[in-house]
This record gives structure tokens, sequence and C-alpha cells, in this order.
């Protein structure tokens, strides 16, 4: 079977799969009932609840959080009509929540530099039917990975990045995000710091992966400094893109056990490793919505 023809099979198979799956996330002041209501309201609307977590901050005064996942025949046929009943029950309990279904796949957009291994842990994750979303454009500010990229069938645009024509290559990107109608942005090794207003057009959509040798490590060669410490455990994190570099809400961290026998390059190995399943982590759970952010924190119901 081609790639192209797996890949068109992985989508029928999904829609099938989750074309009655609907998700509700909820956040507001913690009292009683709230669950209560929310449950009340599926059972009403012949809903079946197939999945649900909750997390409340302190029960007398604190913020309550949850995440429910439901199953409703004809869910999209009845979706306008679900939604404006809920209103009430929003209404009444003074809720902040959002809907989403998920056979409305997000569209995900992939920007990397030359390292290619992060790029190819979401490809293969997408192509395996592991990452319910559509990878709609990579963008590039070299030439290395297009033809891995377009061997999928998914778009590449190179556009050459550097400090001194920062803006003119984000306006282009800007524009692409539009013209794929994107809703997630990640940021798969991509080697350019991004600009407060680029990142203005995108809260809470950007998400990025690094090493976590920060703050201890900060730029050039972290790798090589650390060994010359003689660092015993190493990492990743993905978080959100703000703008405050490297300081957004942090989605998934990981950590591996290194010592003196691990020499630079293995170092490097066991690095590009955990930042591959690290951010292919927070990229399938940001897809299934189960990350609330809250200031510059997160609540993820994995």
């Amino acid at each position: 079977m081609s790639t192209q023809s797996k890949i068109t099979t992985h989508l029928v198979e999904q829609s099938a799969a989750l074309k009655n799956i609907g998700r509700l996330l909820v956040k507001c002041s913690d009292k009683p009932g709230i669950v209560s209501a929310v449950s009340t309201f599926l059972l009403q609307h012949k809903a079946n609840i197939v999945e649900s977590s909750q997390y409340s901050t302190d029960p007398e005064g604190g913020m309550f959080y949850l995440r429910i996942e439901f199953h409703l025949d004809n869910l999209l046929d009845k979706k306008e009509e679900f939604e404006a009943d809920f209103k009430k029950i929003a209404n009444q309990h003074e809720l902040d929540y959002s809907f989403s279904y998920a056979v409305e796949l997000k569209r995900t957009a992939i920007f990397v530099s030359k390292e290619p291994y992060c790029l190819m842990e979401l490809l293969w994750e997408w192509y395996n039917g592991d990452l319910n979303t559509d990878i709609v454009v990579v963008i590039s500010n070299h030439e290395d990975a297009r033809a891995m990229v377009e061997s999928y069938g998914i778009p590449f645009h190179y556009i050459p990045a550097n400090k001194d024509i920062r803006k003119d290559v984000e306006r282009q990107q800007v524009q692409l995000m539009e013209e794929y109608k994107v809703d997630v942005l990640v940021l798969a090794r991509y080697m350019q710091i991004l600009t407060p207003e680029f990142v203005s057009h995108f809260p809470n959509q950007i998400i990025n992966i690094h090493h976590s040798f920060l703050p201890a490590f900060i730029g050039a060669r972290p790798y090589e400094r650390a060994f010359g410490r003689g660092v015993k455990l190493i990492g990743a994190t993905s978080h959100y893109v703000t703008n405050d570099l490297d300081e957004g809400p942090i989605i998934e961290q990981d950590i591996e056990r290194v010592d003196h026998r691990d020499d630079i390059v293995q170092l490097k190995k066991i690095g590009r490793t955990i930042e591959r399943r690290v951010l292919a982590r927070a990229v399938k759970w940001h897809l299934e919505d189960r990350v609330i952010v809250e200031n510059n924190k997160t609540i993820v119901f994995q």
C-alpha cells in the first residue's frame, strides 16, 4: 500500500471511530453540584460519558477544572441544539467552558530547521494513526526535510530566515497559517526566535520543545557544557510559546539518568530520544483537548 493510500485509510478509520465523540472542558470556582449538573445534562440528552477527569485547587474557594469525553449518536447533527441547551447550565453555575468534536481534526503546521528527529517522530505518529490531526503544511528555513515531507504528500514551504529579515519572514508565515487555516503550530526544533507580534496571533497554539538543562545551560552547545559539569540527569520540556523565551506554560517533561560513561555524542542521542517522545505526547494531549491553560501553568488530564 502506498504512503498516500495508507494515510487516506487512516483518515477514514479515524472519522468512523470519532464521529460521535464530543469533549467538554470546564473551569469555574469550585462549589458543590457542578459534576452532578453536567452529568445530569448529558444523561438527559442521552449522551454516554466515556471518560471523566476533574481537579480542584482547593475545595473551599479554589478553582475547579473538568474534562468529559462523551458519546452521542448523530452528534454533529445535534451539536448546535446541544450547545444551546448547555448555556443554561453554564449560566446557572458560572462555568467557563468549551465544546469540541473529535472528528473535527485540528489542522497542524510543523516548523523545523535542520535537525529532523522531532519532525520524523510526529510524521510517524501521524502516519501510524496515533496522532489525530491533519498535518497541513511544514515550514522550514532549510531545504533538508523537503523530500521526506513531500513523500507524505504534505506541502513544504522553504522560507530562509534570520534576524535581519525576521519581520518579512513572519509576515509570510502568518499568511501561510491563514491560507492553510492552521489551528496548531508545532516547533519541531525550529531554531529561530519568534517575535511578540507573531506569537500574539496564536495564543496557546504554539508548542515548542527544548532540552531541560535550562536555565543552567542557556544558549549554544548545551550538551558540551553539561558534559563538562558532569550532569547526572538530562531531559526535555514541551511548552506553549509566550513572549518570555522558553518560559511558557509547561505541557510535558521527562528525564533520564546519565553518568560519567556517557560522552557528548551519547548525551545528545539520549536527549533527542527524550525530546521526541515529550513533544509527541504534548502535541497529542493538545489535540485531544486534555490541556487547560491557567495563567502560566497548565492542568493536563492525561
